[in-house]
């Protein structure tokens, strides 16, 4: 594996690069890096070329000053995989990845061979009433407010991360080194302004799903895997818009899927990306 710097959209994006293959671009989500997905680009890079950006002012791609939309960021994924000369590529992504992922797909259907989503929701699309019955998750609002996180959280950065890192993995945690390498990408200020960018660009994001739901669907196989709390309900808002969609839920696994349950996870991936890979050669 390598790590590669690679402009893309006004932005250097610091990008891990293993394997050979059909392209398989991973885009993680929060408060993650490319290193989320540690257990799972080894043995997917014996029959891909795996490609694992660090997101937009995330890691150590470009803190830049605005641009955390996911039709801006699906511009830098669309970049990259130019800048790195290939095609098409099958796309995984999780949590605030997902959104970017669907936009891409939805905008490059001839750039994106196959899709999977992960724990997320998009916009405002109907079907996850259910989930949403009590109201979003706490922290979006407290990360939506400009300027109040990176205040408040500025010298417990850390303490903060390993909520999010216990609770996306039902208590299990993550790797010493995985969680240090976490907390230090999104330890001070800026780091912190870029991470909440993501939640304060929730409502525009929103408006670009709808609209690019009312002018085309999702044409490729596209896989929605679910674990706690999403469930199924990312599946559910899929249905109405993809023409070729399995859905999935991995038991008894938090939220971080790729850190929790990498094996499980692995085991619902690799087939259906053999199959986009049998697709690229016909």
């Amino acid at each position: 594996m390598v790590l590669r710097r690679i402009a893309t959209n006004s932005i250097e994006a610091n990008v891990a690069v293993a394997g050979s293959g059909p392209a398989v671009l991973l885009l993680h989500g929060f408060p993650h890096t490319w290193r989320l997905w540690t257990e799972i680009i080894g043995p997917m890079a014996e029959h891909h070329r795996v490609i694992a950006p660090d997101l937009r002012g995330l890691g150590d791609s470009t803190r830049a000053a605005e641009g955390y939309d996911a039709d801006t960021l699906s511009a830098d994924a669309e970049g990259i995989l130019d800048a790195l000369a290939e095609p098409t590529a099958a796309v995984v992504a999780i949590d605030a990845g997902t959104p970017v992922a669907f936009l891409l797909a939805m905008r490059r259907p001839d750039l994106v061979r196959r899709l999977v989503v992960m724990e997320s929701l998009l916009g405002a699309l109907p079907g996850a009433e259910d989930f949403l019955a009590d109201g979003p998750p706490w922290w979006f609002g407290f990360h939506s407010v400009p300027g109040l996180g990176e205040t408040v959280l500025k010298g417990h950065e850390a303490e903060y991360l390993d909520w999010f890192l216990a609770a996306g993995t039902r208590g299990r945690g993550v790797p010493p080194e995985i969680r240090d390498a976490f907390a230090s990408a999104y330890t001070g200020h800026d780091a912190l302004r870029c991470a909440f960018s993501y939640y304060r660009a929730m409502t525009t994001n929103a408006r670009q799903i709808s609209e690019a739901v009312a002018g085309g669907r999702l044409s490729m196989p596209t896989m929605a895997i679910g674990a706690h709390p999403i469930g199924r309900a990312l599946e559910q808002q899929l249905r109405p818009v993809a023409d070729d969609l399995t859905g999935h839920v991995i038991q008894d696994c938090g939220h971080i899927i790729p850190l929790d349950r990498p094996q499980e996870l692995l085991r619902v991936l690799t087939p259906f990306l053999a199959a986009g890979s049998r697709d690229r050669t016909l």
